[in-house]
Order: structure tokens, then sequence, then C-alpha cells
């Protein structure tokens, strides 16, 4: 197979030697892709959030650069089909990152200083409750984790991050509020000659967060208790049915394969079956690769 010229900056699929294209997005569903440096957004505009991220991360060409804190609306999509500024205003909701603000920051400086900025476009954001985006551990961490794991092999990674977009997500100044988040973390297994892919995937909960949040306009001053999320390694042919995406290669490459085929009930939150499909995360050694 000839490989095509990539996108410049933007996500590329053949990153890891292996073709590994975007998600196939589901039939009926409207969708708008917005190439970035070193990452790409499918944004979904009736949900103003991105069905899906994708981003390529070179280990080896990591830069430090300043964080800075420019959230800034995409100019090429209306502004109504972005959760902008006005959801986070005045509330404990955190404007959580899809694509990990690190993970596009590599190169020349000039370009990973523009990947730096690109990550802090709405349309690269979800609403999340704070303890939820601040708990870095698990979230964050698993990169990381599965990271060095893969420095033996390849120091390059693409991970894939989105909502698990619900119908009972609760409804919060005209966007729905996620009740959960995927991520498929992806890399080479092999040499150089026989490259290999290998894949793991997550879901993380804050349906805890949400319960306690108060999302009336304006909320109480009384901040609830709230719980620990959840996180869980899961099989990645269960997120392609939570979310209806086509992921190609990744189930496949899985390294936890799913052990039967579970219908969308089978998955939804407080299930039984997720006793014997998912694996509860409570430090990132827990992680099977």
């Amino acid at each position: 197979m000839t490989q095509p010229p990539a996108v410049p900056d933007a996500y590329d699929p053949w990153f890891l030697a292996t073709p590994l294209p975007l998600p196939g997005v589901p039939v009926g569903v409207a969708t708008v892709t917005l190439p970035s440096t070193h990452f790409t957004v499918v944004l979904q505009p009736d949900r103003r959030l991105a069905l899906v991220t994708a981003a390529n991360l070179d280990g080896a060409r990591l830069l430090e650069i300043d964080r800075g804190d420019d959230w800034h609306l995409d100019p090429r999509v209306p502004a109504e089909a972005q959760t902008g500024p006005e959801v986070y205003a005045d509330n404990d909701l955190d404007r959580g990152h899809l694509t990990r603000r690190r993970d596009p920051v590599w190169g020349e400086r000039a370009v990973a200083e523009q990947a730096n900025l690109d990550t802090f476009s709405y349309v690269n954001a979800a609403p999340q409750a704070a303890l939820f985006n601040q708990g870095e551990l698990l979230w964050a961490g698993l990169e990381d984790y599965v990271l060095e794991h893969a420095r033996a092999y390849a120091q390059r990674l693409t991970v894939l991050t989105a909502p698990v977009f619900g119908d009972d997500d609760p409804l919060y100044r005209g966007t729905r509020i996620p009740r959960r988040f995927w991520k498929v973390a992806a890399w080479n297994d092999g040499d150089p000659t026989t490259p290999e892919l290998a894949a793991t995937g997550y879901v993380l909960d804050q349906s805890a967060q949400l319960d306690g949040l108060d999302l009336s306009d304006p909320p109480s001053a009384t901040a609830p208790p709230l719980g620990a999320y959840l996180t869980y390694q899961v099989p990645v042919v269960d997120i392609a049915t939570l979310t209806g995406l086509d992921l190609g290669p990744l189930v496949e490459a899985d390294r936890m394969p799913a052990p039967t085929t579970a219908l969308p009930e089978d998955l939804a939150p407080g299930s039984a079956a997720l006793e014997t499909r998912w694996v509860r995360l409570v430090r990132v050694s827990d992680v099977t690769l």
C-alpha cells in the first residue's frame, strides 16, 4: 500500500507505521473535521462537543512549553456549534482538555507552541466536574504509563479521546454534560520492519460528580460532597459499542480483548455485566499491557 501524504500538521494516520485512520462516524451523524497541530478534532455540532479527537505523540521530541490559558472559540465553525465560555461560568465545571495539552506539544519550538495553543480551543474541551478533571493520577497518568511501557518498542503513541454521548446526559445551558469519557492509546509493538499495532482502551465515569452538582442556573453557593470518579480498562470493542464509532484495526490490536459480544444495555452504568467485562483501575499499575 502506498502511503499518502499527511495533511500538514494535523493528525497523521501513518504516524505509527501502520495505517490508523480516524474512526468511522455513525450513519446519519453530522460532523465537522477540524485539523489542528499534531491532532484532529471531529466535532458533532448538534452536541456542541467533539465526537472524537485523535492525537499523535512523539515521546522523543516532547518540549516543555508554558501552559498559558488562552481558551478560544474555533473560527472555522459557528459559535453556537461549540460549548463556549458561558457553560463554564460561575459553576463547578472545568474545561477539560480532550486531547491532552502536552500530547501534541513536540517538534520544532514554533510548531510545539502552536500545538499548545490549539489544544485550548473550545472544540477540544468538554465540561467535567472539577474533582474529575483534576484527578490527573489516572486520567492523564494513563498515557504516561503506557508511553513508558511502549518506549522499548517505539517512542510514539496515538491517543484517541472523547465523551460518550448518552441520551440521559444532563442538559445545562444548551449543552448535555457527558457522564462518561473514553480513551484509546495505540502504539507500535513490533520492530520497524514488522510493525504490529497494540492498543488499550479506557472509560472514565463522572456520573457521581454530575449527580452531586447543582446544575440549576444560578447554581447554589453550597458545594455538595462528591465521590471519586470511576476509571476502567475496557475492551476497545466496548468503546465502539458505546459510541457507534468504527474503530477499525484498534479492536483487533486490543491487549484486553472482549470475552463476549456486549449489547449497549450491558454497558450501562451499574450493569452487572460490567463486573466481568471491565477492570476497575485504582492505580496506573493496574493496567494490562
